[in-house]
């Protein structure tokens, strides 16, 4: 072959290598590369809720709540969240296996959930060791942001929730005895036990009898007998909606009237479903208040109303604020990376989501005033 016919040749291969390397590094653009161009961020998320089981309907809400979020934050272009949802059953063993599955995807950025506070015991910890940002958004037990620096939560916890409705319930019926029941085998319900106690023993208070049950009990003659006998003047009760609804209802029919002030397992419209006329009075603390006067509120609920066909509850809301805490991560990050978000979470300050304003304290702990609720005319409304 001539010199004359090489050279072209030669430029043209050299050209072509260029050409391949260029679209090379096109397809391979890091996800801060794309932020900065204004392009989007792709990120995977994974999601451990309970689909299945007693305590499915806390499940649904949570889930509904991520996906109308994740509709709207993709919708916006910025971002495209793909959620990657698992059932846990509200069982610790289920709920580890579930997250084993997802963080064994390298491209997962962060976990939201798990629903219960038991399940986060032994998730949180696999999340913290892996580096990957992890959210509960209905973990109210005690100590749980302290699992690690990679775990977060934006629900309010008991220790602040509890003695709010206390404090309001004992203030309202000028209450000197109460009653304490709660369930002895969950860890959210023995956490908001402990803090009943110790809010009781605080302002004073004579605690005529201590009352436990187990998960999936359905006769509580005997405790309720001993507490009528006792004649308190609130009932405080550490319970998930199931066992709690059934308490109020068997409470109810054997003459027993006093309020009861119930921990973050009775935000649910579950509760009346299952216990009726009986759930009237019940007193919650909650970050939640469907009523409020706030158009992020009334916008939310309009449309997932829309979407699902019945009213957001508490659970539903703390989810679609967290997925939305999670976008704000990403976005302040830059990319797509477990620990670049971990510390954008982290530095998240008074961000303005359906519940109020979002900060995290030292421990990833959120920090927010709670509303006190009652249950009036078959629903929650302000408790005044």
């Amino acid at each position: 072959m001539s010199k004359m016919l090489k050279k072209p040749l030669l430029l043209l291969a050299v050209f072509m290598l260029f050409a391949l390397a260029a679209c090379g590094n096109n397809n391979s653009e890091s996800s801060e590369e794309k932020a900065s161009d204004g392009g989007t961020i792709d990120a995977k998320i994974g999601v451990i809720s309970i689909l299945s089981g007693s305590g499915s309907a806390y499940g649904e809400a949570i889930t509904n709540g991520f996906k109308l979020a994740q509709k709207e934050i993709n919708e916006k272009g910025e971002l495209n969240i793909e959620l990657l949802v698992e059932d846990s059953a509200g069982e610790q063993e289920q709920a580890l296996s579930a997250a084993q599955k997802i963080m064994s995807d390298d491209e997962v950025v962060a976990i939201l959930g798990p629903t219960l506070s038991t399940e986060m015991n032994v998730v949180g910890p696999e999340a913290d060791l892996n580096g990957i940002p992890i959210m509960g958004t209905s973990t109210t037990a005690k100590g749980i942001p302290q699992i690690g620096e990679y775990v977060f939560r934006n629900s309010l916890p008991e220790e602040i929730a509890i003695p709010a409705a206390i404090k309001k319930a004992v203030e309202k019926y000028d209450a000197k005895k109460v009653a304490l029941i709660y369930g002895n085998d969950d860890v959210l319900t023995k956490s908001g036990f402990d803090t009943m106690e110790k809010t009781a023993k605080d302002m004073k208070l004579d605690i005529v009898t201590i009352e436990t049950f187990q998960k999936g009990q359905s006769d509580y003659n005997a405790q309720l007998t001993k507490i009528k006998e006792l004649n308190p003047d609130l009932i405080l009760s550490s319970a998930l909606y199931n066992e709690g609804a059934v308490i109020m209802d068997q409470a109810r029919k054997m003459g027993i009237t006093v309020p009861f002030v119930g921990g973050n397992g009775f935000n649910s419209p579950k509760v009346i479903e299952i216990a009726g006329d009986a759930s009237e009075g019940l007193i919650v603390a909650t970050p939640w208040f469907a009523e409020k006067e706030d158009p992020k509120v009334q916008e939310f609920v309009k449309n997932y109303e829309a979407e699902y066909g019945l009213a957001p509850d508490q659970f539903a809301a703390q989810a679609y604020d967290a997925l939305y805490i999670m976008a704000e991560g990403l976005k302040n990050a830059g990319e797509a990376d477990r620990d670049a978000l971990r510390d954008a979470i982290a530095e998240i300050k008074d961000l303005e989501g359906i519940l109020g304003k979002f900060s995290f304290d030292k421990d990833g702990d959120i920090v927010m005033e709670p509303s006190v609720v009652t249950i009036k005319d078959g629903k929650f409304q302000l408790f005044e």
